[in-house]
Order: structure tokens, then sequence, then C-alpha cells
């Protein structure tokens, strides 16, 4: 080699060899389409984990039974409605429609007022009451039974017994002993309040979603990098054929994987199932739909397998903050909570935990069932329009 040409050779590996391979670099970055997601997903997290996680326990669902009808258990009741920590909404007529409504899952937590309270509170004789608490989420059921507590020693220590005038409070002589108010709680459903059997079932229905998604969409995005896939859309086999007939395969595997994990569920972290398993196995077929509908859709977005994967980590975050999976609906926040109402897989795990923990029945779950079954009809419908575009 001559000197000229060794000088060459050396220049081509120095800075200006690294400027011209790194501005390559960058242009090629720069019109890729999935170096979108690299800006858009941290800026989604960010924003997710910033307004949507909230450790504190506030607004539980909650309802009373009171059948004193006194001043005192009036008073007792407007206690509970005005802490931070319950969220009074419905008033019911007896304790067994109470109790209905904590396995339905319309509240958390029950306040159950019986009769002859007032008249304890007035004789300074020990007045009881129940407060009945989902203990599903063990840190929601340990503040409310808590705050029932506080509740229970504020009123002993700041109301005395007859005569009970709130209007004439002062002036009630201090040798009258003060009220005894006893809140009992009882805890239904998980009264070991046992973390995993409100996480294992929520669980169930995340590794449904992303093991179902993920085998979806990568297989058909393979399909097409490969042209095995536009060969197909060239046979004489309809819009719908096509989409069911790709679908078929992975609902089998969907269904195998719903009762690997269920038994895995029962067996090795001892989470019996309370309720139907017929209708479970119903709800669990409509959510396999909506999953596997959801990944036809990221497939016939997605370019390549990155674009693939990429979108389906965009979705599965959501999925994981928003579905009440890790924190309860009721701690997020306001200008969040509307887009729960979006994701499938929400409707899911309340179906899950509400058969499993509670023994619910359709009767309770119908919404839920009404909510899979509109998500699984409407991403087919949307699906078999992309495979018809293409197929046109």
């Amino acid at each position: 080699m001559t000197n000229r040409g060794a000088r060459a050779a050396r220049g081509s590996r120095g800075p200006a060899a690294l400027g011209a391979v790194a501005y390559k670099e960058f242009l090629h970055v720069l019109r890729d389409p999935s170096t979108r997601f690299v800006f858009m997903i941290p800026v989604f997290q960010l924003v997710l984990f910033g307004y949507a996680i909230r450790v504190d326990v506030t607004d539980i669902p909650s309802a009373y039974v009171d059948l004193d009808q006194t001043q005192e258990s009036r008073e007792l009741v407007s206690r509970v409605a005005n802490t931070r920590t319950f969220d009074v909404r419905r008033r019911l007529a007896s304790l067994q429609e109470l109790e209905q409504d904590l396995v339905a899952g319309r509240s958390q937590v029950g306040l159950y007022v019986p009769r002859g309270f007032g008249r304890g509170v007035r004789s300074g004789e020990r007045a009881e009451a129940l407060v009945i608490i989902d203990g599903s989420y063990s840190a929601t059921a340990s503040a409310a039974a808590n705050v029932s507590r506080e509740i229970a020693l504020r009123f002993s220590q700041e109301v005395r017994a007859h005569p009970w005038d709130r209007r004439d409070l002062a002036r009630v002589p201090p040798e009258v002993p003060l009220a005894q108010v006893d809140l009992r709680s009882r805890l239904l459903f998980n009264p070991a309040l046992r973390s995993a059997s409100f996480f294992v079932p929520g669980l169930v229905g995340i590794i449904l979603q992303i093991v179902t998604v993920l085998l979806t969409s990568f297989s058909i995005v393979r399909e097409r990098e490969s042209g095995t896939f536009e060969q197909m859309m060239v046979t004489p086999v309809g819009a719908w054929s096509l989409l069911l007939g790709k679908l078929a395969p992975y609902a089998l595997i969907g269904a195998i994987e719903t009762a690997l994990v269920l038994a895995l569920m029962v067996w090795v972290f001892g989470v019996p199932i309370a309720g139907s398993l017929s209708l479970l196995a119903v709800l669990s077929a409509l959510f396999l739909l909506t999953s596997l509908s959801l990944g036809l859709i990221v497939s016939s977005y997605a370019r390549n397998q990155a674009e693939a994967i990429q979108l389906a980590f965009f979705l599965f975050l959501p999925s994981i903050l928003l579905s009440g999976f890790v924190f309860p609906l009721e701690t997020i926040p306001e200008p969040i909570y509307p887009l729960t109402f979006l994701i499938p897989v929400r409707y899911f795990i309340e179906a899950l935990r509400g058969i499993i923990l509670r023994g619910a029945l359709f009767a309770d779950l119908w919404p839920q069932a009404a909510a899979m079954a509109g998500f699984a009809v409407l991403l087919l419908g949307l699906s078999a329009l992309r495979f018809r575009r293409r197929m046109v």
C-alpha cells in the first residue's frame, strides 16, 4: 500500500468518518416511524404515574342501614359520611340488602345501626353499631376499620348521655356520663387480609391480556414480514372467515392459559374460587375475544415486530395502572378516572374478583359482562374493517 493509500485508510477511521456515520444514523433514526414511540411512551408514563398513583385511601364506596332513626343514629351516619375515607352513596333497608350490596361490589363498606342505638347513647350504656368491610384489598379494609374505630372514640369523647341535644350541648352538666359507642368491624371475603387474595385474581387478567395480545400481534406481523400474510389475502376467503380463522388457535391457547393460571391461583397461592365456575368461564371467554381483537388491531398498525411490541406495551401500561389491578379505582384522581372506562381489562378484573372472592352472581356482574361484550363487538368490527381494506 502506498503512503497516500495508508493515510486515506487512517483518515477513514478518524473524526470525519465518525461524523459521517453518526449523521447517517441520525437520519435513519429520525426517518424510522417507530422512533416516535421512544418519545411518547416516557411522557405517557410520567403523566400516568404522576397523576394516577395515589396510595391514600379515600372515598371508599359505602352504604348504610339506619333502623334506629333517632337523632343519635343520624349523627353517627353523618360523622361517617363527613370523613374523607368514606363516600356514603346509598341508604338501604336491611342488613341482608347491605350484605348483598357488598357481594355485588357496589359498596366496600357498610354501616349498620340497629334499633336501640339512640337509647344506649342517652342512657350512657354501651351503644353498638356494626361496620361491615369488604376485606378483599387489605389496605382499604385496614383503613376503614381504623377510621371507624376513631369515629366511635371521638363520638364517645364528645357526646354526653341524656339530656343529649346538639343545640344545647354546652349546657349539659359535666357529671352526666359520656356516651359509650362501640363500632364493631366485621371483615368479609378476606378476613385474614391476605394481599394475595386481592392481587392474584387481578394478575390473572393482566397475564391473559399480555399473552394474548402479544401472541396475536406478533404472529400476524411475522407473517407479513415473511410475505405469507399477503398470500392469504389474495385467496378467495372473506374478511370474517380470515379474521376468525386467525383467532381460532390463539383463542384455544388463551383458554388453556386461563385454566392454567386459575389452577395455579387455587393450588399455589391458596385463593379459592367462591363463585360459579361456569360464569367465570363465560366471562373469561368474552375477555379473551376482546383481548385477541386488540392484538389484531395492534398487528394491523404495526409494520414490524419492533413496532408491534412498542404498541403493545403502550397499551399495557394504562391497563396495569388504570384497571384497579394495583390501586383501587376510587383512589384515582378525577381528571384521570374517566379513562378507566376505556380499559377492557378493568371490567374483567372486577368480574374475576367478584366471582373468586365474593361469590357474585351474573345479576351482580352484568354491567361488566355488557361492557366486555361491547368491547368485543367493537374491536372485532374494527379488525374486520382493517382486514377488508387490506383485501380490497
